[in-house]
This record gives structure tokens, sequence and C-alpha cells, in this order.
């Protein structure tokens, strides 16, 4: 009981966190792509309620910023200028759920912009940015691993069940792959891809790259789960009846690596999550303008915007609740799945 409250917080905190990600339009008060040139690294407003004068206002509203004398990249709070910050407010035209036309965003104001997160190089919003961004890491974290444990299942249960040379042949080569390190097998397999290609492509390319790279692992699992299956005796009765190989692994043996392939599918998605930021860290991710968790942190190569923006540091720490949550989730899971559990089957089952 323990074990399934368990899973059934780490699954309502992690449907939250993605719900948010997924309506990135709603939540997002700007177009992520919208540049102000006039702010550049704007740093992040503060709400208040109190003003200066000591008065209480029920909205919400932020003080302007105006860059401090004898600077130039230093902003101050102008007192004399509040922003209210209103809810349900009309703005840029986004796609709900990625179908539905909407104008209406969770907050804005008029007349100004409210840069919560702060801004950076172009005067784009971070935190329209970094929801945005979410989107692409995590849908392609997800796909990835989805891409790893498809090609671990086919080559473990074929490995498994048939063993042999086939089982000898495949098992070698999962060896090499996982010998290997992987990120700089990434590097490798991603130079050699063209580098100037468009969003979509490069997303999808990513995808396929570290989906390749990391099926080693669950097919070693997958296949021996299905050794322990295939000498169970109600495997071995359907065999008997004349069961074929298609029938008793689709039945019978599939079905029991079904605990293995959720434990990792919760472990590799925000392995491959990182992998993707790292590779647009360096480049070689998704391509501006579209942003990415990894391209929001490639302005930290920058030496002057690492030692004195310390906003935009704040994407490295987005991932951390999500990272948390899949590492939550896929303890819970191994605790209530119970890897490798063959339950009894009466004879009716068998047919």
């Amino acid at each position: 009981m323990r074990s399934r409250r368990a899973l059934v917080k780490w699954l309502v905190i992690l449907g939250v966190l993605h719900a948010i990600i997924v309506c990135a339009g709603f939540f997002a008060p700007y177009d992520p792509i919208e540049q102000d040139r006039k702010n550049p690294y704007l740093p992040p407003m503060q709400l208040h309620l109190l003003d200066a004068g000591g008065h209480f206002h029920l909205r919400p509203f932020a003080y302007g910023l105006k860059l401090r004398e004898e600077t130039f990249d230093q902003y101050e709070q102008d007192t004399g200028q509040t922003i209210p910050l209103k809810f349900f407010q009309s703005g840029a035209v986004y796609r709900l759920l990625g179908f539905f036309h909407s104008r209406i965003h969770l907050f804005g104001a008029d007349g100004a912009r409210v840069c919560l997160l702060g801004t950076d190089a172009y005067g784009r919003d971070q935190l329209s940015r970094l929801l945005y961004g979410g989107r692409i890491s995590l849908l392609a974290g997800i796909l990835g691993a989805g891409c790893s444990l498809f090609i671990g299942l086919c080559v473990g249960a074929a490995a498994g069940y048939f063993g042999g040379w086939r089982d000898a042949a495949l098992m070698r080569a999962a060896e090499l792959f996982l010998a290997l390190p992987w990120l700089y097998l990434l590097f490798a397999l991603r130079a050699f891809l063209p580098l100037s290609v468009s969003p979509l492509k490069a997303f999808f390319l990513i995808v396929a790259v570290i989906g390749v790279v990391g099926w080693a692992r669950p097919a070693r699992l997958v296949r021996g789960v299905v050794l322990s299956a295939k000498e169970r005796d109600f495997v071995r009765a359907a065999r008997g009846f004349g069961a074929p190989d298609g029938y008793l692994l689709r039945r019978h043996i599939l079905p029991e690596t079904s605990s293995v392939l959720l434990t990792q599918a919760a472990i590799l998605t925000p392995q491959y999550v990182l992998a993707e930021m790292t590779l647009s860290f360096l480049g070689l991710g998704v391509p501006e303008p579209v942003p990415s968790w990894g391209n929001l942190l490639s302005n930290l190569q920058q030496y002057s915007v690492l030692v004195s923006y310390w906003w935009m540091y704040l994407p490295a720490l987005a991932m951390v609740p999500f990272f948390v949550g899949y590492l939550g989730l896929a303890s819970s899971l191994q605790e209530w799945l119970e890897p490798y559990k063959i339950e009894r089957r009466s004879p009716g089952s068998l047919a």
C-alpha cells in the first residue's frame, strides 16, 4: 500500500509538471522568439503587494526597471513606474495543446513587459523560453527512451527466446555498446550528420541518435526476463499444445517484461533529456531561435554572461524537479511492480 501511494504521488507530480510544459503557450506570457533589443539581459522583476508608500494592493504589481547612473548593464527598480499584473490577459497567438488557437495567457500587463525570469541577450523573455524549451527537451527524452526500449525489447526477446548463436551475437553487440562512452559516441554520430538542417529535422535526428545509443542495457534486462519466462510450466504446456513462437512471445513471455520496461522508461527519460541538453548546449542540437533547455544554457559559454547575469543559470534548475520526479517514479515502480515476478496461471489461461 505504501509503495502504491508513493507511485501515485510521483505520477501526480510528474503529471502536473508535464501539463505546465504541454500548455506552455498559456503559462508563458510572451512569444518565446519575440525580441526586445532595447532591454538585453534585463534582470528578473519582483512582484509586490506593498508599494513604496506602504499601501497594500490586491493586484500584484512590478516596478519598472531603469539603468543605474554611470552604468550600461546594471538596473534598479523605478518606484515611479508600477506595472499591475493582469490575469488571463490577451497576448500573442499560440496553439493550446497543439490544436486550438488562443490568445489568453495566464498573466500579462498592459503597455509593458513583466519578465519574471529576466531576458537574454536579445531581450527575449526567459520564462517563456524556459516553458517552450521544456517541450523540446522533454519530448526528445521521452521519444528517445521509447526508441531505446523498442530496440531493446526486440533484441532482448530474440536473444533470450531463440538462444544459440543469435543470443551470442546480439549480446556481444550489446556489450560493445555498453563499453563505449555514450557521450563521445553521441558527439561522433552527430558530427557525421549535417549541421545546417531545419529545427524539425534536427529534433528527429537527435531523437534517433540518442535512441539508438541506449538500447543495450534494456536489451540485457529483457533477455534475462525472457530466459526465465520461457522455462515456466505454463509456457512449456502451451508449447506442448503446439503454440507457435509468435503466440508464445506475444501472449505469455513479452507481457512479463512490462515491469522492466516501465522502470527503464522512468530511468532513461531524464538521462536522454540530459543528453539532448548536452548536445544543444554544444551547438549540436535544435538550432536557434527555437528554444530548448540546452540552447538556453549555451549563453553561459560566454564568460561575461557567466559572471555577470546570474538569472541565466535558472534553466539549469528547471530540470531538477523533473529529474527528481522520474527517479522517484522509477524507485516506486521497482517496489510496486516487483520485477521478474511471474504470476501463476490457471490451465484455462493457456487457451
